[in-house]
């Protein structure tokens, strides 16, 4: 209590005449005032050292599902704890080892006897479960013959199986959005296996291997041809033999998810960055700038008397497919999923040859994925506006589903976030705008071994854990600018790299 007191006088004591992007005089601006001050790049820079560390002692890498991604584990909660949140370890699952034993079967057994070629005419799709199951086939809003000016939309979202039969076999069909999406569909529809074939457009057509790292359905799936798809989408009462033969091991890792003790519970403001590198390095670029600046600002904060409950969170296996956010959204209810009112993503906020890139909420920019959820303009002004009371600039970036926002803006809930760049490379006008090295990539050293703690530029560190202190601290204590969440929006916009 003591020192929750000294923070409100030391927040009443700021002087008004400091910058004040928006609602200047509020509480929110007398507190994003306070902890903007209190952050600091350095303390962040503590954060890094220790990643960097954990990495050094743990073969080089803090990646899901190793050891040293643990000890980053203990590291974040153990500092939270301390700082007084109420901190949960959700485990996620991610695949460990995938393999074939023999090849798959796919038969058709009615109206007529045929046998389909393994590994030519279509092929298990990986990782997917081992499973024997002979079922009717009911496909799910194909386009045959397909559209050649656009592509199919086919099982990208839920209402496509409205009418699904659970316990059948669900053929899907190639196109717009990612194939993930499709096989969760499937499986939340009920579906007994799942057969997804080629679009059938010109060059889209034959069957080939894929790993599209999604085993949630939990039931065999192979990826076909389209001249199978179109001949069993075609076939009155077509049933068939899916069979898969393999051995899918699955590993577990652990969220940290932490939550301020005091704010209004209906209104959550959530921050994320994800935890974990990849293999190949300590990835203290990507992400331990992110990690250590939500760190420096859920520690400084967390006494503050915040309105609306504040929670920040440090994804799993983000570098192998948005797992820890995905699972994380996928296991709240539509309740829990209204309450979360802003999410604020921080990827890669240290960048050396870094630019200070914002999430084009409102795609004003006009490239790419169209706009967030209504609200997501709204967080890109906020962050914005910090920038623009210090006279920097900025610039947009896209929604491209690379990172842990996806699996928010796929159910509606408004994102923003900074990005510094990763392998993209630095226009001569972003070298104009923030300095650095034109025709160079923002990250030189981008999911390789040279990500360490020499590969972080202190500026940009302590710069966006100062913009990311105003706009969290602002939302802690006002949402009014935030619309109420409205119906999902779809999740094709939203397309992974395995999409197409």
């Amino acid at each position: 209590m003591r020192r929750m007191l000294i923070v409100l006088i030391a927040a009443l004591s700021l002087p008004l005449t400091m910058a004040a992007p928006v609602n200047a005089g509020g509480l929110d601006d007398v507190f994003a005032k306070l902890l903007v001050k209190q952050v600091k790049g350095a303390n962040a820079k503590k954060h890094l050292d220790a990643l960097q560390a954990i990495g050094t002692a743990n073969g080089g890498n803090r990646a899901a599902g190793t050891p040293g991604y643990d000890a980053s584990v203990d590291y974040v909660a153990g500092k939270l704890r301390k700082a007084g949140y109420k901190v949960t370890l959700q485990p996620i699952n991610f695949v460990e080892s995938w393999s074939e034993n023999s090849p798959p079967v796919l038969d058709l057994t009615a109206p007529t006897s045929k046998s389909f070629v393994p590994n030519q005419d279509f092929f298990t799709f990986q990782p997917s479960p081992a499973g024997d199951v002979t079922a009717q086939v009911q496909a799910v809003d194909v386009t045959l013959p397909p559209t050649p000016a656009s592509s199919s939309t086919s099982g990208c979202e839920a209402s496509d199986f409205a009418g699904f039969v659970a316990g059948r076999i669900a053929l899907i069909q190639r196109g717009t959005c990612a194939f993930a999406q499709k096989i969760r569909n499937a499986g939340f529809a009920g579906a007994s296996g799942i057969i997804v074939f080629n679009e059938g457009q010109p060059g889209r057509t034959d069957a080939f291997p894929l790993d599209i790292g999604e085993w949630r359905a939990g039931v065999p799936m192979v990826f076909a041809s389209f001249a199978v798809g179109n001949e069993l989408a075609t076939t009155a009462g077509a049933t068939v033999r899916l069979k898969v033969d393999s051995n899918l091991v699955l590993g577990t890792n652990d969220n940290v998810i932490a939550e301020s003790r005091f704010g209004d519970p209906r209104n959550v403001v959530m921050v994320g960055a994800h935890l974990d590198s990849v293999p190949a390095g300590p990835g203290i670029n990507d992400n331990g700038s992110g990690t250590a600046a939500i760190l420096e600002v859920a520690e400084e904060m967390a006494l503050y008397p915040v309105k609306n409950k504040v929670r920040f969170a440090f994804w799993a296996a983000e570098e192998i497919g948005l797992l820890g956010s995905d699972q994380y959204v996928e296991s709240l209810s539509e309740a829990q999923r209204d309450r979360i009112r802003v999410y604020l993503n921080f990827d890669m906020v240290a960048s050396p040859n870094y630019a200070y890139k914002l999430y084009d909420g409102d795609d004003s920019d006009s490239v790419g994925s169209p706009a967030g959820p209504p609200g997501s303009a709204q967080i890109e002004q906020q962050l914005a506006a910090y920038y623009d009371s210090r006279d920097l600039a900025t610039v947009g970036t896209d929604f491209d589903g690379r990172s842990d926002y996806g699996p928010f803006i796929a159910v509606g809930i408004p994102a923003g976030g900074i990005f510094t760049g990763a392998e993209g490379i630095k226009t001569a006008e972003e070298a104009a705008l923030f300095g650095g090295t034109a025709g160079v990539a923002y990250d030189v050293c981008y999911h390789q071994a040279c990500d360490t703690i020499a590969n972080v530029n202190a500026t940009a560190l302590d710069v966006d854990a100062d913009a990311i202190a105003d706009s969290v601290a602002r939302f802690a204590f006002n949402l009014r600018a935030i619309p109420p969440r409205q119906a999902p929006q779809a999740a094709a916009a939203l397309s992974a790299e395995a999409a197409e």
